[in-house]
């Protein structure tokens, strides 16, 4: 950040008065700019025994797969936001479960929120960004496929929790470690 969204002034990383971090501050209009993690969230959308996974259609990871799953927006509940998503990304309709996995992810300061959901049909219609939307058994998941960590975590313990029948919130950071090439 260079210029303050309140003023358009320059700004400097100091620590304001009260707080213990570095925050963009405005010497001119005195703003305060905090910058916060940003909310992904999406849904592990289940049909019987399979498991509904959508390929990128855009960066990063393009053509690899994962859950339907992006951003929060201003305005709406967490719930909202993961059920718009699956939405938008596989065109899939379901009825929203219960809070799954949460992990966080402080290296590129985001928290990835996944709800447990029931397909009710098993039309999907993939939105621009996704180049198709298909079902998986276990079995067949692409593990190496997968464009993401955190949705790896989340489908390796839905299915182990698939397994023993006990499903509860899952939670963990995940911090940075390259991907072996």
């Amino acid at each position: 950040m260079k210029h303050c969204s309140a003023c358009g002034s320059l700004v400097t990383q100091e620590i304001p008065p009260g707080d213990n971090r570095h925050r963009y501050c405005c010497g001119q209009c005195g703003a305060i700019h905090y910058q916060n993690p940003k909310l992904v969230l999406g849904t592990v959308p289940v049909w019987g025994e399979q498991v509904l996974l959508c390929r990128r259609a855009i960066e990063p990871r393009y053509g690899l797969w994962t859950l339907p799953a992006g951003f929060m927006e201003n305005g709406e509940t967490t719930e909202e936001g993961a059920a718009r998503e699956t939405a938008e990304e596989a065109g899939a309709r379901i009825e929203l479960g219960p809070l799954y996995s949460v992990l966080d992810i402080p290296h590129v300061d985001q928290v990835h929120m996944f709800f447990h959901a029931r397909l009710l049909d098993t039309q999907f219609d993939p939105g621009p960004e996704s180049l198709e939307a298909r079902l998986f058994s276990e079995a067949d998941i692409p593990w190496e496929l997968l464009a993401f960590r955190t949705v790896e975590q989340t489908l390796r313990w839905f299915f182990e929790d698939r397994r023993t029948g006990l499903f509860g919130l899952r939670t963990q950071a995940i911090r940075y470690q390259p991907r072996p090439r």
